[in-house]
């Protein structure tokens, strides 16, 4: 997964064409380590579909904020630059609810296609 460090890493990352769901993280986050173990399997299944990037929230400051970004783990998916959906709360997330919000993506991204 690509890390983000800072608000132009960002921009370029979530304008590229297609699908990108960023990730946002700290290593402080006890929820954040809960997805950890099997955030690489994700990516891996859906290498197809989208591009995962990883911004932590204290490094890329004021990306989260800019975004209303409140609780970490939290995923936003952008189709050729614009939100497309979200899942930000401050509740951890398992992975069945991280691949559902994927599913979902994938799905709008492909009618907006259409």
């Amino acid at each position: 997964m690509q890390q983000i460090r800072n608000k132009a890493e960002f921009d370029q990352a979530v304008q590229a064409p297609g699908l990108t769901v960023a990730v946002f993280k700290a290593d402080w986050c006890g929820d954040c380590k809960f997805i950890d173990p099997f955030m690489p399997d994700v990516e891996q299944k859906y290498a197809d579909a989208l591009k995962l990037i990883q911004v932590d929230v204290e490094e890329a400051e004021g990306v989260s904020e800019a975004h209303n970004v409140l609780g970490i783990p939290s995923f936003i998916a952008f189709s050729n630059g614009k939100e497309v959906v979200r899942l930000v709360n401050k509740l951890r997330k398992s992975r069945a609810e991280i691949e559902q919000f994927l599913d979902r993506a994938v799905e709008v991204h492909t009618a907006l296609k259409a």
